[in-house]
């Protein structure tokens, strides 16, 4: 029986004992190559990817979130999202606002700024997905999204 593909890229001289460690092995290993490409092209306009994240969640819903619920819909869980919120603010690409019905609630919302960055974005991050994933058919990317929200959906411990 001839090594699998990332038991040859690890240098790993036995096989994998289980197979779900080799198929773990192996998201954690494709999720790093992925990162290291988008990571690249967000740090060419001058952001993170938890930066874009939000930037994105913003554009999407075209109204100002409070910021519990931009935290709720990151991609990454984000420990400091108030951080990231507050660099983002210095940048210029959102404003925050008080609820005056409560306190306690800080709304954010995307400036044109951003709203202009994200637009220059949009293209190359299309590119991007299709330079990654392109070499897939429409019913791999299906089943491979598929079988990532099982894979997230068991075991998993949210809070």
């Amino acid at each position: 029986m001839s090594a699998s593909k990332l038991r040859t890229e690890l240098k790993k001289k036995r096989p994998f004992e289980l197979p779900e460690e080799e198929a773990v092995l192996n998201l954690f290993r494709t999720t790093d190559r992925l990162d290291i490409q988008f990571k690249r092209l967000f740090r060419e306009y001058g952001l993170t990817g938890p930066q874009y994240n939000i930037l994105r969640i913003l554009r999407g819903e075209a109204e100002p979130l409070p910021i519990l619920e931009i935290g709720s819909r990151m991609l990454t869980a984000v420990p400091a999202i108030t951080g990231l919120i507050d660099r983002l603010e210095e940048a210029g690409f959102v404003t925050r606002k008080r609820c005056e019905q409560d306190r306690r609630v800080v709304y954010i919302a995307a400036t044109d700024k951003a709203l202009k960055l994200l637009a220059q974005i949009d293209e190359p991050i299309r590119q991007l997905h299709r330079n990654l994933a392109g070499h897939m058919t429409k019913s791999e990317l299906t089943e491979l999204s598929r079988l990532l929200e099982k894979l997230r959906s068991a075991g998993t411990d949210d809070g």
